[in-house]
């Protein structure tokens, strides 16, 4: 039986050794002191405790760069897998914009994998979409989302985009572990060629700084960090200009209208029970000038003879409102840079021209892909093993992504008035090849919805349109004059669609089985 005196003992020699090293240690460190984060801010995660730099690096697992559709989500999504989340957005006040308000129907099944999707239903008055009206010279054809093996609340949403951005900040902010904060990121914390973190203003206009494992940057079309992180090469082929229409009804109810207008496409879609949006597409760079009076009556003269009887008088109600706003469409395959401690996500990472709708789509199953890769892992100190690992993510992200993304790029040039009869040809295809019904229509349309992410599908729908044009041109007599018409219709669609394919990267939207990063496996510590 051990005696009490050695367990005093040693109890006393136990604490003569701690006070011994304390003196040690501050003799010789003499009188630094560890300096505390810029500001000395609580670290926002319940206790209110001042934290040293290197504490705030613990009390964070991921920064959040932005906090937009992708950044809300994200927020949500890992703060629910136990992460210690730190959002920083340029603006908490309520988003107002003329795009992000069409969430396709495999969009909206990601949105219910991560538990969001009552940020889309009545609480912000959100409409069910279940497929899209195409209309051309007078004619028009239904095409059904094919959602008959789903649940009857599956199906497209459209929306105030700022009302859905602000329910899942709501609902990220009910979370104990989210520390949501308004703030402007400049630039990312480098050491040694890894992401530490980030330095932003906040709100006060203080700088500050901010560590973390992970930072995951979702700052959107007009992001200022992705050069940091990506090879990026946008491109702006159009302008939206935006008018909302109130107290009318579309031809096909709870459907997207889409017009094959000239020069460009006009589209229609409900975001609350009583208002339709609008939007004109316009080629280029540059619109009619507002303030001058030229767009209203670009509007007026150009736009307006092609829309649907019913729609035409709130049409102009809303020219004559003037509340006509406008942005620039982009497009962007990513070409991420992989880099020790940080990611892109979202807007910042991949656009497509927003005709179809699918960016968000792109964005949540991005979402869902990510947090099943980070979940085997509890630690994420290892930049570098993580970014081997997280290198897989890119490309097993491409069959949504690269589905989608070709898709809009070259429905969009399809779409488009031409001056080129091969051109012309393909465009009165397309519309002729969807009006068919059966595979013709149910297939391109559950490519469109998300409903059915795979590029090979895509590719053969694209080149069966274009055979349908041949055929359509070689009868009911062939001629020379048809068959270069027909050979050049075949070239032109190949020109369409191959640099899209190319940009997106063959190997990977083809053939991801056969790239080394798609077998990564998570870090063992």
């Amino acid at each position: 039986m051990v005696s009490y005196e050695y367990i005093l003992g040693g109890f006393l020699a136990s604490l003569l050794g701690s006070v011994f090293f304390m003196i040690i240690s501050t003799t010789l460190g003499g009188n630094k002191k560890v300096k505390p984060l810029s500001g000395a801010k609580s670290n926002g995660f319940g206790n209110g405790a001042f934290q040293p730099e290197m504490e705030e690096e613990k009390s964070t697992d991921v920064v959040i760069v932005g906090a937009g559709v992708a950044g809300a989500a994200l927020a949500y999504t890992l703060a629910k897998e136990g992460r210690r989340v730190h959002v920083i957005e340029r603006d908490l006040a309520e988003p107002d914009r003329i795009v992000g308000e069409l969430l396709q129907p495999g969009g909206y099944l990601k949105l219910i994998e991560l538990g969001l999707e009552e940020c889309a239903n009545e609480s912000i008055d959100a409409q069910k979409v279940f497929g899209y009206a195409l209309y051309k010279d007078g004619k028009d054809t239904k095409l059904t989302y094919p959602l008959e093996k789903y649940s009857s609340d599956v199906a497209g949403r459209s929306f105030h985009n700022g009302r859905f951005i602000q329910r899942m900040r709501e609902k990220a902010a009910t979370l104990s572990n989210v520390k949501l904060e308004q703030g402007s990121v400049t630039t990312l914390i480098e050491e040694k060629g890894i992401v530490k973190g980030v330095i932003y203003k906040n709100k006060a206009g203080e700088e500050m700084r901010t560590y973390a494992p992970l930072t995951i940057v979702c700052d959107g079309c007009f992001s200022n960090l992705r050069k940091s992180l990506s090879a990026p090469k946008v491109e702006s082929p159009s302008c939206f200009v935006g008018l909302i229409l109130e107290n009318c009804e579309l031809p096909h109810a709870n459907h997207g209208h889409v017009i094959l207008g000239d020069p460009s496409p006009i589209l229609f879609y409900p975001i609350s029970s009583t208002e339709i949006r609008c939007l004109v597409d316009i080629p280029g760079t540059k619109v009619p000038s507002v303030a001058s009076g030229e767009m209203a009556s670009y509007l007026k003269t150009v736009v307006a003879p092609q829309i649907p009887p019913q729609l035409y008088n709130a049409f102009m109600v809303a020219v004559e409102k003037g509340n006509i706003r406008s942005m620039q469409n982009k497009s962007m395959a990513a070409n991420p840079v992989p880099t020790p401690g940080a990611i892109l996500l979202g807007d910042s990472f991949n656009m497509r021209h927003p005709l179809t709708g699918g960016g968000m789509t792109v964005a949540l199953s991005d979402i869902v892909l990510l947090r099943d890769l980070l979940r085997p892992l509890r630690d994420l100190n290892d930049a570098p093993a993580l970014c081997n690992y997280l290198e897989s993510f890119y490309t097993l992200r491409k069959p949504v992504s690269s589905t989608i993304n070709t898709l809009a790029g070259a429905l969009y040039k399809v779409f488009c008035a031409s001056p080129d009869p091969a051109r012309q040809e393909m465009r009165e295809a397309c519309f002729g090849y969807l009006s068919l019904g059966g595979i013709c229509s149910y297939g391109p349309v559950s490519l469109l919805s998300g409903l059915n992410p795979r590029p090979l599908h895509l590719f053969l729908h694209f080149f069966a349109v274009a055979i349908y044009g041949v055929g359509r041109l070689m009868f009911p007599f062939p001629s020379p004059k048809r068959m270069w018409l027909g050979a050049r219709l075949i070239l032109s669609a190949s020109g369409i669609i191959f640099p899209i394919i190319k940009g997106e990267g063959v190997r990977q939207m083809f053939f991801p089985a056969t790239v080394p990063a798609y077998y990564r496996s998570a870090p063992v510590y």
